[in-house]
């Protein structure tokens, strides 16, 4: 992949929703290959307090199959900067909502000492994994 442009995007993709497939399209826009990084179930569980409904080789397999996606791996370590050192890639793309945050403070300080440029996309409000897990609980207690 001489002189392209490989972008990184996390995520733990659980429950895939239109909000993910936002961002993976509009990660792809951002570089010439995108590696998808797929949050391990233990990772999730420690950083979202709450262990994914769908399990990780079924989110690989559900994001590799996107089109915008070149490759998936799994995300296994607590600093993304431990990704890069695996994977090499020129841009890393969060959701805006990290913008402007001590985790995204901390992303863009430490990528910018390798030479990464961080990309903050639109975060998409009204889906999200948390959304759907609320409704689901409503809908279950209700009856």
């Amino acid at each position: 992949m001489a002189n392209s442009v490989v972008g990184y995007v996390p995520g733990v993709f659980d429950m895939f929703h239109v909000g993910h497939l936002n961002i993976l399209r509009n990660a792809r826009l951002a570089c010439d290959h995108l590696i998808a990084g797929v949050v391990s179930d233990e990772r999730a569980t420690l950083t979202k307090g709450k262990q994914p409904i769908v399990a990780l080789p079924e989110r690989l397999e559900i994001v590799r199959a996107i089109r915008f996606v070149d490759d998936a791996v799994v995300e296994d370590v607590d600093e993304k900067l431990t990704m890069w050192e695996r994977l090499r890639f020129d841009v890393i793309v969060k959701g805006d909502d990290w913008r402007g945050t001590a985790k995204g403070d901390k992303l863009e300080r430490d990528f910018a000492s390798v030479g990464v440029t961080v990309v903050y996309l639109p975060y998409t409000v009204h889906t999200s994994s948390t959304l759907l897990r609320q409704v689901l609980h409503s809908r279950v207690t209700a009856q």
